[in-house]
């Protein structure tokens, strides 16, 4: 397996061609095999695709100086992004070719800090994907010490095409 890549010029994103006759999930591990450019948010907020499932995907990412609040602490957008990533994306891996998807509302709770460089887990689980929405649940989870930092929930608008 090659590594997943990410576009950072419109050169080197995909194009709606390169997706035709693919379901959701043979783009995402696609993505993850790097036959597909992930998308630049993933460079932009310094996160990877990691694990790819049906109804299941995992992004890794440590919040670096830059995505910092006033306060001095990690930016609640940071753990939306990784959330909404994950959470849309496990929804994705269950529909049929054809069809894409939107965020249409997302939630999150922030349980506890994410100090800066500690590698996250973000991992969404689809728990329904059906013709007009999708409904998934996801979670960050700190990689070495297995603690809880943030839950979330999504319903996202299934689109034709």
């Amino acid at each position: 397996m090659t590594r997943p890549r990410i576009a950072r010029t419109p050169e080197e994103m995909h194009r709606l061609e390169d997706l035709a006759g693919l379901t959701g999930l043979q783009i995402m591990r696609a993505m993850l095999e790097g036959r597909l450019s992930g998308p630049p948010i993933a460079a932009t907020l310094d996160y990877r695709l990691h694990a790819v499932d049906e109804g299941r995907v995992e992004f890794r990412g440590a919040p670096a100086f830059g995505m910092l609040n006033p306060m001095g602490s990690t930016h609640g957008g940071w753990y939306g992004t990784l959330l909404d990533s994950a959470m849309g994306c496990a929804v994705m891996t269950r529909l049929p070719a054809g069809r894409g998807y939107t965020t249409l509302e997302y939630k999150i709770n922030i349980l506890r800090a994410v100090p800066l460089g500690m590698e996250m887990a973000a991992i969404g689980e689809s728990r329904h994907a059906g013709r007009s929405t999708g409904v998934a649940d996801g979670r960050i989870v700190g990689v070495e010490d297995g603690k809880l930092y943030a839950l979330g929930s999504t319903t996202c608008l299934v689109l034709e095409g």
